[in-house]
């Protein structure tokens, strides 16, 4: 069942931005992904000290049954290995990376989703080269029968179509028999390859719903690393 810590969401704002606070922790996060929300920090604007709180009006979700696996992203998926939750603080770090356009991952994001990693509320996918070099990799927020799906990353010299191979591995592992949402936030060019779609707000909130009332995904991790095995 949704929660409600932003109000009624008939009542909130047109816009994918619905509030911002001083305030930040594990507890409000997971209290917001359960309402529909996310956070994500502003960093601009005169509200660098402020977290933003998200609800697109058109959400962004990854279909399970229609995820493109192009012939050169199968191609590419055979030079890779992937593993579940063996290197979650480097996925992270490299996600992080204030070199990247657009980077958002602050020091408080970092120690909120490592708690709930720790907590095994949230789970990482890496993408290993022939090398054993980390070349790709996500994480998200696993709530029930949703996956929230936070942010990817793939070096540019050794891990070609390496994020999207991540992706694949995470689809492959929610499809489990139950009634599982990928949610991806916004659809960009790179997720809409994949066969991401948007749907209304209100859809996204109905289907969050119903997952949120299914069993938990079973996750297959912790794999050791390359080097450990």
């Amino acid at each position: 069942m949704l929660a409600h810590l932003f109000g009624p969401p008939d009542e909130w704002p047109s816009a994918d931005l619905i509030a911002f606070s001083d305030e930040f922790d594990t507890q409000l996060a997971l209290a917001a992904y359960r309402s529909g929300v996310f956070p994500m920090p502003l960093h601009l604007g005169g509200f660098e000290q402020q977290m933003g709180w998200w609800s697109p009006v058109h959400r962004g979700v990854l279909p399970l049954d229609g995820v493109r696996v192009t012939r050169s992203l199968r191609q590419s998926a055979k030079r890779y290995r992937t593993t579940v939750d063996a290197a979650f603080d480097e996925v992270i770090r490299r996600c992080g990376d204030p070199r990247r356009p657009g980077g958002w991952i602050d020091p408080a994001i970092v120690d909120v989703y490592t708690e709930m990693f720790r907590a095994g509320l949230v789970h990482s996918v890496e993408t290993w080269d022939a090398a054993g070099r980390l070349v790709g990799g996500l994480y998200g927020v696993s709530l029930s029968g949703m996956f929230a799906g936070e942010s990817m990353f793939h070096d540019d010299e050794f891990g070609r179509d390496a994020s999207k191979v991540a992706l694949l591995r995470l689809a492959e592992i929610l499809r489990d028999g139950h009634d599982r949402l990928l949610d991806v936030q916004w659809r960009t060019g790179h997720l809409a390859s994949l066969g991401a779609i948007e749907i209304p707000r209100d859809v996204y909130l109905r289907r969050l719903d119903a997952a949120l009332g299914q069993p938990p995904v079973r996750w297959p991790g912790p794999d050791p690393r390359p080097e450990e095995a």
